[in-house]
């Protein structure tokens, strides 16, 4: 697959470093360049890899093994068990049961500034949400309901076809000062329950 050869020429010189290559020819080995890769047709794999090796400069082949030396090491430091080159062909699979997480109540702590309710405060929350696919509570409604629009029977109407993670009771209602000292309070902020509505 690839051409192995080497050409080893040395480099060129002017005159002020000749005198200076021939004091020191004896005691450093000239680097060797290395020609362009070319493509052939070589009968077994074996030939392939070893010609591609071959082509590669000793300084590239260390740096070739330390990266791979320290993959190695950063993989078993963080709990893997075995190096892995390539991805598994599972790992698509794996990715795609993951999307399809059930739906479930979630909470994250925020100050209430980030909320996007127009309130300056500095003040934390607990905010609670649902999250989640509803893959398993498809009714009958809902496959219908697809059907229609497919065959364009339900043309403008914004409708949705599968069911939606929401919640479906809210939290007691949340009080808090303002950034100016004013006493707020906010009513179905957070999930208390989650479903597929």
């Amino acid at each position: 697959m690839f051409n192995g050869s080497r050409k080893y020429s040395p480099l060129p010189s002017s005159p002020s470093s000749s005198r200076a290559s021939s004091f020191s020819s004896s005691s450093l080995p000239v680097a060797p360049r290395r020609s362009p890769r070319a493509l052939q047709h070589h009968s077994s794999l074996l030939s392939q890899y070893s010609s591609l090796l071959e082509s590669y400069t000793e300084g590239e082949i260390r740096q070739l093994i330390s990266a791979l030396v320290e993959r190695y090491s950063q993989a078993m430091n963080s709990g893997g068990h075995e190096l892995q080159l390539f991805p598994r062909a599972g790992s698509r699979r794996k990715r795609a049961r993951a999307r399809h997480k059930p739906c479930a109540l979630k909470e994250l702590e925020v100050s209430v500034s980030e909320l996007g309710l127009g309130y300056e405060s500095d003040e934390t929350v607990l905010f609670r949400y649902c999250s989640g696919t509803c893959e398993a509570a498809v009714r009958s409604y809902d496959l219908s309901l697809k059907s229609m629009r497919s065959r364009r029977r339900i043309k403008k109407e914004k409708v949705r076809a599968r069911p939606c993670c929401r919640p479906l009771a809210y939290d007691d209602d949340v009080s808090f000062l303002d950034a100016y000292n004013r006493y707020y309070t906010i009513n179905e902020l957070s999930a208390k329950e989650c479903g597929c509505v």
